[in-house]
């Protein structure tokens, strides 16, 4: 398959791999489009540390504690209750503005960066990972969960950041792993020895998720047994809490007492090494499957080229994955290099957050608060509160509804007038897409009666509306 010209090369580089194309981006691109990608295949430094920053758990605490003396005084019936909620609302709105700057940071991110690739690199390895929200512990570890656990590790060894999404406070939360027990641990025995009314026990959802989505994935050849047993393994894998010393909370930990003694077989292998080194060595073993080089490469795929990929595009990324061990630089690599993702017809239909983030691009701005964001809730695409486990979906149905659309054309109205004020359209346009604009969007956006409407156009255009 021989690749489009350097022109439309150029465009493709800024609107289907990156996020959409900033003023003067395509040109940059166009002078050498696949060296324009390679050149941001950079991985941050990598945070050793497996924790929630400190800022975030004193937050936490405090909002804990407030709730905590409300609603120990509210069952009281005490008149207390009433002067507590001062400082419970204070808590919870000082702990709601984190979360508000944790996404407002991510989606200035987006529109700002002059590493778009690797942006939306990183955007597809934290919905690969997803953490869901659900209340506002929960929320609050999103933003922390994507920086440290996430960002360091998307060009490196898959089976680093693998590890490093498994074992953060936001998944085990997320998927309830911080109280899973073995049944046969110390815990349980000593449990069961007080006769205690609330038993503690096994918890799989985290196996069953790292099999289902993150691994091997549904069709990988893993049973209910392998699940089970990988939950055993995984059991003592937790995080210090809030009651900890302060310099402490939020920070990984594995619990002996609630491990699972004895060895353990997954996927036909048998672990004879126990403790949290039995969990780690199915992980590794796990990340070095051909069943989990062959799911990703799939979704890698999807994701960046078509909602069903070119079988050939897949067998590339496989390829690159087995070839490296699952080094991501070199995945990404092989990414870029193959023909398959340079096909000229843009066969991906915009999420709402990539909608939003591509129209700020196109017209040089940003977002400045979180309010600026809500109308992604409309959209379906609330920030940080991604559907289930599985993380925001990818396929074109799920997006280009009538209602959907018509959501778009609302926000791009509202937006129009203050993106474009001293700006001519066609100019925009031209710096947009590139080679990908068509002459009948570059004649409506040029016929337009007002500077309102000529943008409104660009950004509701079919072109734009695909990457």
């Amino acid at each position: 398959m021989a690749l489009p010209d350097r022109d439309l090369q150029a465009a493709i580089a800024a609107t289907r791999f990156g996020l959409g194309a900033r003023p003067g981006e395509i040109a940059e691109a166009g002078r050498d489009p696949q060296g324009f990608l390679a050149a941001q295949l950079r991985a941050p430094a990598a945070h050793p540390e497996r924790a929630l920053p400190l800022d975030r758990t004193r937050a936490l605490k405090a909002f804990n504690e407030a709730e905590a003396a409300f609603q120990a005084a509210n069952r009281r019936q005490s008149p207390e209750a009433q002067a507590l909620r001062p400082e419970l609302n204070a808590q919870r709105q000082a702990l709601r503005k984190q979360i508000e700057a944790d996404i407002v940071q991510r989606a200035i991110q987006g529109a700002t960066t002059e590493t778009a690739f690797a942006e939306r690199w990183a955007l597809f390895w934290a919905n690969h990972f997803t953490v869901g929200a659900g209340n506002f512990v929960r929320t609050a570890t999103i933003g922390p969960f994507e920086t440290t656990a996430i960002r360091p590790h998307v060009f490196g060894a898959f089976t680093d950041l693998l590890v490093a999404a498994e074992t953060h406070p936001a998944m085990l939360l997320y998927l309830d792993q911080n109280g899973s027990v073995g049944p046969s641990s110390p815990l349980a025995q000593r449990q069961a020895e007080r006769k205690a009314p609330r038993r503690l026990g096994l918890n799989e959802n985290l196996a069953r998720e790292i099999l289902e989505l993150h691994t091997v994935g549904v069709n990988g050849g893993y049973t209910q047994a392998d699940v089970t047993e990988f939950a055993r393994a995984l059991t003592g894998i937790t995080f210090r809490g809030l009651n900890t010393a302060p310099e402490e909370m939020g920070q990984a930990h594995f619990r002996p007492l609630a491990h699972e003694p004895g060895p353990r077989t997954v996927m036909g292998v048998r672990y004879e090494v126990e403790g949290e080194a039995q969990s780690a060595a199915i992980l590794r073993d796990l990340a070095a499957r051909p069943e989990t080089a062959r799911f990703i490469s799939h979704k890698i795929a999807r994701h960046f080229v078509a909602d069903d990929p070119p079988p050939p595009l897949v067998a590339r990324l496989e390829q690159a994955w087995l070839r490296s061990d699952g080094a991501l630089d070199q995945v990404a690599a092989a990414l870029i290099s193959a023909p398959e993702a340079w096909a000229p017809e843009a066969k991906k239909f915009k999420t709402p957050y990539e909608f939003l983030i591509s129209s700020w691009r196109a017209t040089d701005t940003a977002p400045l608060a979180h309010n600026e964001l809500a109308m992604l809730n409309a959209m379906g695409q609330r920030p940080f509160y991604a559907p289930s486990p599985e993380g925001w979906p990818e396929e074109e149905a799920a997006w280009a509804t009538p209602d959907g659309i018509i959501k778009r054309l609302v926000w791009t109205e509202g937006f129009a007038p203050k993106a474009v004020w001293n700006r001519d359209p066609s100019e925009l346009a031209a710096q947009a897409l590139g080679a990908r604009l068509s002459p009948t969007t570059a004649r409506a956006v040029a016929r337009a009666e007002s500077r309102d409407e000529g943008l409104a156009l660009l950004l509701m255009s079919p072109e734009f509306q695909r990457r």
